[in-house]
């Protein structure tokens, strides 16, 4: 298996990591330059490739996002700053006054071993609550329901929100990588 050090200072997303991969994981905090796009991939490889450039191992990096389907690509990978900004109860405001409530969620892993950067990622369809409901996860999940449910993922178990978590849907394809030879 293939070596890597997960860049983060969140406890819950290493052992969320480490639940899925059904290993242990290795993190490490780093405070890296946070570049603005809103192409989930460009911030990943950069985040990926500055992490490497520190460590000199290879690492892996994430990056989440939440695009409201009425606002084409936004609040995208600036949803941590738009948390920072309204929080969860925002949101949900700003999806009051669009005409839609869709939402996708996303996850993107970006693992790099110096020279290339791959690419691992998550995606749930749903829609924005009309208030934050739950106490569970972390970020926008208790604005966020998936298709079909009527909770948000801070309302599921870890069991219910197993076939829904676009996390854990990356971090599949993320460990099929990895156990290659």
């Amino acid at each position: 298996m293939k070596k890597i050090v997960f860049i983060t200072g969140n406890q819950h997303k290493a052992d969320y990591l480490a639940h899925w991969l059904r290993l242990p994981v290795t993190h490490h905090k780093l405070d890296l330059d946070e570049l603005q796009s809103l192409d989930p991939f460009v911030v990943a490889e950069h985040k990926a490739r500055q992490a490497y450039e520190i460590l000199q191992e290879p690492v892996l990096v994430e990056d989440t996002s939440l695009r409201f389907t009425a606002m084409g690509r936004l609040p995208g990978t600036l949803i941590k700053w738009f948390l920072g900004e309204v929080g969860n109860s925002g949101l949900c405001k700003i999806a009051d006054g669009l005409g839609s409530r869709e939402a996708h969620a996303t996850v993107t892993y970006g693992y790099c071993d110096g020279r290339d950067v791959h690419f691992f990622v998550g995606t749930t369809q749903g829609s924005v609550a009309k208030v934050p409901r739950g106490e569970h996860g972390m970020g926008f999940d208790p604005s966020f329901i998936p298709d079909g449910q009527s909770k948000t993922f801070a309302e599921m178990t870890v069991e219910e929100l197993e076939p829904f978590s676009p996390r854990a849907k990356a971090i599949l394809k993320l460990k099929e990588f990895l156990e290659q030879d």
